[in-house]
C-alpha cells in the first residue's frame, strides 16, 4: 500500500507545483472505511503557513447534485412517493399544462429531458426566487424528452424543486434530515457558512465585487442567487463526510437511501444515446461500463468515484478555481488518480 500512496502523493504534489490547484485532499476506501488518505499543498497560496488539511472544508459544487438531490430523490422513490417514469404533469400542479409536464424524473436524472441549456438564471428570470422557480418550471423545452443526452444544471434544479414539493420540506432541511444526519455527516451543509466555519474553508474564485476570493459562500452564481440552497450547487463538506456517504453506498442500511436505488442508479439508462448515463452518475472517463466505476465531479475541483464490483470508492478534493477555470489540467490529474485508486491491488480490501 505504501508504494501506491507514494504515487498518489507524487501525482498530487506535481499538480501543486504546476499550479493546477493550491492544494488537494484525497482518500481511497472500501465498505469498512478509509484505507488511505492524505493532504498536499496549501489552503491558499497567499498564506504559505496554512497547509491543506484532511479536515479542510470544500465548496463541493455539483457534488450537491449527488449529496442532496440524487440521494433524497432516492428516498422518495423507495417510499413510493415518486415513480420515475410517470410524466411530471400528472402529479405536479406547478408544471401541469407547461412543456415540462411531458418529462419524467427519469428523463431529468439521465439528462434526457430536453431542458433548455441556458443557465444564467438572473438574465432570464430576474432575482426573485419565485420568479426563477416559475421561469425554470414553465419554460419551453429545448427538444422532446428522451431524444438526446444533454447535460444541464437545470435537471438538478428541477429535481430539487420536485423533492421539496413531494416532501413538504426545503431542500437543505430534507437533505439534513434524511441523508446527512443519519449518515453522521455532521460537517456537511448548504451555504453560506458561519465565520467560524469559513476559516477552515478552501477559497475558490476571485470576486471583484468584494476584492476577495470566495470563501464560505457558494461559488456558483445560481446557488448564491437562490440564497445558497438549490439543487445545482451550494453544499460544503469535508473528506470524512464524503467517505461516510460513499461507504454507505457500498453497505446501505435503512437509515438513508437504500440498496435498490443505488444499484439502479449505477447502471446504464441511456441505451444507444451518448454520452452514457446512469441516474445522475456516469461511467468514469476512460472506463467501460462493465468496469463498474462511476463518477461525479464538481466545477470547483472536486470529485468522487464509486466502484461496487471492486468494493472501492475514492474522493479527490481541490480548489483549482483559486487559480483559473482551465479544466484540462485537472482532468488529467483526475484520470491518473482514478487509475491509481482503482487499478492497483494494494488498495483493494
Amino acid at each position: 500500500m505504501t508504494h501506491t500512496i507514494d504515487r498518489i502523493e507524487d501525482l498530487l504534489q506535481t499538480g501543486v507545483r504546476d499550479e493546477v490547484y493550491p492544494g488537494a485532499v484525497w482518500a481511497v476506501g472500501n465498505a469498512d472505511g478509509i484505507q488511505a488518505s492524505g493532504a498536499v499543498g496549501l489552503l491558499d497560496p497567499d498564506h504559505p503557513d496554512e497547509p491543506m488539511r484532511l479536515d479542510t472544508v470544500f465548496d463541493v459544487a455539483s457534488l450537491t447534485k449527488i449529496l442532496a438531490v440524487w440521494s433524497t430523490i432516492g428516498t422518495l422513490v423507495e417510499e413510493g412517493k415518486l415513480q420515475l417514469h410517470t410524466p411530471l404533469g400528472t402529479f405536479w400542479d406547478e408544471v401541469a399544462g407547461h412543456p415540462l409536464a411531458r418529462a419524467t424524473a427519469h428523463h431529468l436524472l439521465t439528462h434526457t429531458a430536453g431542458l433548455p441549456l441556458r443557465a444564467n438564471l438572473k438574465n432570464l428570470y430576474g432575482t426573485d426566487p419565485q420568479d426563477i422557480r416559475d421561469g425554470v418550471l414553465h419554460e419551453a423545452l429545448h427538444r422532446p424528452p428522451g431524444e438526446a443526452v444533454e447535460y444541464t444544471d437545470r435537471a438538478a434544479l428541477v429535481l430539487g424543486y420536485l423533492a421539496e414539493h413531494l416532501s413538504g420540506q426545503p431542500l437543505d432541511q430534507l437533505a439534513t434530515d434524511r441523508i446527512w444526519h443519519p449518515l453522521g455527516m455532521t460537517q456537511t451543509r448548504f451555504s453560506p457558512l458561519s465565520d467560524a466555519e469559513a476559516v477552515r474553508c478552501a477559497p475558490t474564485e476571485y470576486d471583484e465585487a468584494t476584492s476577495t476570493y470566495v470563501k464560505g459562500t457558494a461559488h456558483d452564481f445560481s446557488a448564491r442567487l437562490l440564497g445558497g440552497v438549490c439543487g445545482i450547487a451550494g453544499t460544503f463538506s469535508v473528506l470524512y463526510d464524503l467517505a461516510r456517504f460513499l461507504r454507505h453506498m457500498l453497505t446501505p442500511t435503512q437509515t438513508a437511501f437504500g440498496s435498490t436505488w443505488i444499484k439502479d442508479s449505477l447502471r446504464l439508462h441511456t441505451g444507444d444515446l451518448v454520452p452514457a448515463r446512469g441516474l445522475f452518475w456516469h461511467p468514469a472517463p476512460g472506463t467501460a461500463p462493465e468496469q463498474d466505476i462511476w463518477v461525479h465531479y464538481g466545477f470547483t475541483g472536486t470529485g468522487m468515484w464509486i466502484g461496487p464490483a471492486q468494493d472501492l470508492w475514492a474522493v479527490l478534493l481541490t480548489n483549482r478555481l483559486r487559480f483559473n477555470r482551465d479544466r484540462e489540467p485537472l482532468t488529467i490529474v483526475r484520470n491518473k488518480f482514478r487509475l491509481l485508486a482503482f487499478a492497483t491491488d494494494d488498495l483493494r480490501p
